[in-house]
Parts: C-alpha cells; sequence; structure tokens
C-alpha cells in the first residue's frame, strides 16, 4: 500500500433475513387427536448456556430437555476453529425428566381453588453438577434440585452363598484346636472376645460395588408462601445468584433464595381504598448486569425502571417508559390493548422489549421519550376487536423474545403464528411462521424498501378480508389456536415455542 493511499471500509448493512428450518418437535399430535386441558404448555425457558430448556403446563408439571449435539461435536468445533470456519450445527435435544411440580390446592380461608399450572419457569445457576430452577403457580414459588443419582449394584462377593453363614449362625474356627466359637456377626460364644486365626472365611461380604445406572431425581429444596394475595404473574432472578423477586397485580416482592419463610416487598401499587385502583403490574423482570435495577410493566402500558439503591420501597420510579397517546385515537379498546403483557431486557441490560396485545416496543433504558422502534404484530385484527373482545381473546398475554445478539425479536400470534423482526438500524426483516413443520407455509414478504413502522406487513389488502377472517397473506386466522410461549435460545439463532401440547423447535 501506497503511503498516500487510504483504505475506504463500506458502512456494515443490516443482516440479511433468516432462512428458518424446522429442528424438533416434542408432543405433536395427531390429525383429530384432542388436547387435554392439564397438557398444554404454559411456561418456557431456555437456561443461560443454552444446554438446557424447561417447560411447565397446566397440569403442574415441568418437563426438561437437554442439548445433545454438543457433545457430539465439542472435537469437530476445536478444529474449526484452528482453521477459522463456521460451525453449521443442527441443534438437536432430548427429552431429560420431568416431574410434578405443582399440586392443585384449595385456600379454606378465601374458599379459593388454587390451580395447579406453572406460570413461570426460571433456571438458577448450577452447582455441583445439579440443575436447579424456580416455577411458580399462581400463590406459591418452588425452588427444585435436579440430580443424577447413580444406583450401586454389589457385582462380586468374596463367597458363593452355599458357604455363606450369616444371621447369627456359628461358624466354627478354622483352628480345630481351639474351643472358642466365633459368631458370624464377629461376636464369640464365649465371654473372652477373639477372631480366629485367619479370620473368618465363611463370612459373605461384597468386594466389587459398581455404579451402573444413573437415575435423575427432583427434589423440592424449598417453598416460598403465602406471600402474595393476588395471582403471581411473574419471577426473575437477579444476577447476583442469591435473590429473584416475585410479582402479582399489586406488588412485587424481594426473596433470597435461601429463605423461603420471609420476603420484602419492594414495590405496593395497592390504594388505599380499591375504588381508586386504575392501573395494575403485569410482568416484572431483573436487569441482566445491575443487581439493584428492576423493570415492571403495568396494564396502562407504561414500563417502570427502579432502583433499589434509593429506598427501601421503591413507590417512586428512576425512570418511566411510555409512548403519548395520539390525539384523537382513543377508543373504548385502547386501555386494554395497550396493557404489556412481557418484558424482557436484551442480554446487554440496554434495551428492552414489550408486547402489548398489537405490537412490540423496543426501548432504550437510556431514552424514555418513547419506543426506540415499534413492530405490528397482527394490525390486520383492529377491526375485530369488538369480535376479539367478547370472545376474552383481547385479554390474551402474548410473551416476547430477544435473540441473543440482541439483533431480532419475535412474538407470537392467532393460528399458531410466530412473527420475527429484524431490530438493527436499517433492517426491515419480518418473518411470518407457523408452528408446524412446515414454518414457511404462511411466510408474509419482506418489503422491498425500508420503513421505520412495519405496520403495512401485516395490514389487510382487501376490505373483504376485514370481516372473512383472514389475514395479510390470505390465510385465515384462528383465534383458538393461539402462540403464547416462546424462547430464544441464548447464543445461537434457535427458538422454541408452544403450541398447545407440542414444543417445536426451529434454527437458521
Amino acid at each position: 500500500m501506497n503511503g498516500g493511499d487510504e483504505v475506504v471500509t463500506a458502512p456494515a448493512g443490516p443482516p440479511q433475513p433468516l432462512d428458518w428450518k424446522f429442528s424438533q418437535v416434542f408432543g405433536e399430535r395427531t390429525a383429530g387427536e384432542e388436547v387435554q386441558e392439564v397438557d398444554i404448555i404454559s411456561a418456557i425457558e431456555f437456561d443461560k448456556t443454552g444446554d438446557h430448556l424447561a417447560t411447565g403446563d397446566r397440569g403442574g408439571r415441568a418437563v426438561l430437555f437437554e442439548r445433545t449435539d454438543t457433545k457430539d461435536h465439542d472435537a469437530l468445533r476445536r478444529d474449526l476453529e484452528r482453521t477459522d470456519h463456521s460451525i453449521n450445527r443442527h441443534p438437536e435435544f432430548r427429552y431429560k425428566t420431568e416431574f410434578q411440580s405443582h399440586e392443585p390446592e384449595f385456600d379454606y380461608l378465601k374458599s379459593l381453588e388454587i390451580d395447579e399450572k406453572i406460570n413461570k419457569i426460571r433456571w438458577c445457576q448450577t452447582a455441583n453438577r445439579a440443575l436447579f430452577l424456580l416455577s411458580t403457580n399462581d400463590k406459591t414459588i418452588k425452588f427444585w434440585k435436579v440430580q443424577e443419582k447413580k444406583v450401586k449394584k454389589i457385582s462380586e462377593m468374596n463367597l458363593d452363598p452355599p458357604k455363606a453363614v450369616g444371621n447369627g449362625r456359628v461358624a466354627s474356627s478354622s483352628n480345630s484346636n481351639s474351643p472358642t466359637l466365633c459368631l458370624a456377626n464377629g461376636g464369640s460364644s464365649g465371654n473372652d472376645f477373639s477372631f480366629p486365626p485367619g479370620g473368618l472365611p465363611s463370612l459373605r461380604l461384597p468386594v466389587v460395588v459398581t455404579s451402573q445406572e444413573t437415575n435423575l431425581v427432583a427434589r423440592c429444596r424449598r417453598v416460598y408462601a403465602h406471600a402474595h394475595d393476588y395471582h403471581i404473574n411473574s419471577i426473575s432472578n437477579n444476577s447476583d445468584g442469591e435473590t429473584f423477586i416475585s410479582a402479582d397485580d399489586l406488588r412485587i416482592n424481594l426473596w433470597n433464595l435461601e429463605i423461603s419463610n420471609q420476603s420484602f416487598n419492594i414495590v405496593d401499587v395497592k390504594p388505599a381504598n380499591m375504588e381508586d385502583l386504575t392501573e395494575v403490574i403485569t410482568s416484572a423482570e431483573f436487569h441482566p448486569t445491575h443487581c439493584n435495577m428492576l423493570a415492571y410493566s403495568s396494564s396502562k402500558g407504561s414500563i417502570r425502571l427502579i432502583d433499589l439503591r434509593q429506598s427501601a420501597l421503591c413507590d417512586s420510579h428512576a425512570k418511566l417508559f411510555e409512548e403519548p397517546e395520539a390525539p384523537g385515537s382513543r377508543s373504548f379498546f385502547t386501555e386494554i390493548i395497550a396493557s404489556i403483557s412481557d418484558i424482557k431486557f436484551a442480554k446487554d441490560g440496554r434495551y428492552m422489549l414489550s408486547r402489548d396485545y398489537m405490537a412490540l416496543k423496543l426501548w432504550d433504558i437510556n431514552m424514555d421519550s418513547g419506543p426506540v422502534s415499534t413492530f405490528q404484530v397482527h394490525e390486520y385484527l383492529r377491526p375485530k376487536l369488538c369480535d376479539l373482545y367478547e370472545n376474552d381473546s383481547i385479554f390474551d398475554k402474548f410473551e416476547c423474545c430477544l435473540s441473543g445478539d440482541g439483533l431480532r425479536v419475535a412474538t407470537g400470534s392467532y393460528s399458531n403464528l410466530f412473527r420475527i423482526f429484524g431490530c438493527a438500524p436499517g433492517s426491515t426483516e419480518a418473518t411470518t411462521l407457523e408452528a408446524s413443520k412446515n414454518p414457511m407455509r404462511r411466510q408474509v414478504q419482506t418489503p422491498s424498501r425500508p420503513s421505520r413502522s412495519l405496520s403495512s406487513i401485516t395490514r389487510v389488502v382487501r376490505r373483504g378480508a376485514e370481516t372473512s377472517g383472514v389475514d395479510a397473506n390470505g390465510n385465515s386466522f384462528d383465534f383458538t389456536t393461539k402462540l403464547l410461549h416462546l424462547a430464544w435460545h441464548p447464543t445461537e439463532n434457535s427458538i422454541a415455542c408452544a403450541a398447545a401440547n407440542s414444543l417445536y423447535m426451529y434454527y437458521a
């Protein structure tokens, strides 16, 4: 290169849309098979490594899966790292174990039935090759330890059974001149205790003990109960590895994992007069790296960031994130569809993702004037809000998730569809997939020109579709099949999503 020459590098553009492929399915239904209510998946979560996946269902069961392809490819990965090649690995999981986390209960003081349905599952830090996780139903949180226990078997004895003497039978001494009789358990028939010369050859003892079988045992270590008057909607682990929060409609409690009989109430939005109640807490999440910060969302569409260092009771927030309401846009459904059902922090903690009924919103925690990006999920349902209200679908709680690199976000919709959006600057990626073995069957085409708002992608293209139950891609939508729960692998482009009792997994 000449001294006067300068190398000019072109600015990197947004990443290309991913090509998603079906990976595997657990609990696939056959055509016409009726789904039992207790088998419907109600919670899903990857651990921090991505090597384990947990699901909870309405029957109170927790099911664990473990990844299998990483172990087989460790040597290949080291070789490829030396040659600086990328690895095109197909992620594979297998069933690991399951256990009954919660049972149906009855609160006799309030005459209230408590369902066994698991609302949330969260992984805790592993220790000594054991897995730890928290699970909660409406009222009770449980801390579980899942560990491999080896079953030991005696494979070799010092004597064959016919030669053995036991159960107190008398064994004669090997020295025929000795009058002392010795018992098989080491006792003596005389007053003086003595072993015969050479020991007891007739005593049958194990010589070789082998560990052949390994059983997974799930044990409930602690139960955190009687701390919530209302239904628990969130639990979240702190980055300190010692504490976690649980949130219901009006309060957020802080727990120490080691202490189950005491918690600290850190947020209380309950008014003195319940008639003055205007909003409730819908979701809460700890910051991924700052152990003193957490965020919680409300039914009015706002997110509050609080700092535990400010005061013991965090009634005042450090920052408030809410989008100003457009003039003249208010209607009967405005507040209902503005309610945030889920919030998630990006891995680095800089951004937050929220899901309300109609859209995903990405927030920068340093900018509380409004979201930096808004992604319309099913805008074509806006003319159907009356129908959705009448059949209670408008109150469905959809979850959201972010990719580990923070470049994409995902959430579910009706007809077992889920949507993936690119959130990098300049990205127009918007992909619609169906939870089936052919996920691209209902894909919406990516627009050719960049747009700040992605509402045009799902807008109904012809007026007749508004009343015939047809989405933007010409497919009928079904309010009875909904994809509420999904999770993104922490380090790879892999998504697990729950459609009724089936767990579908995809990779790109």
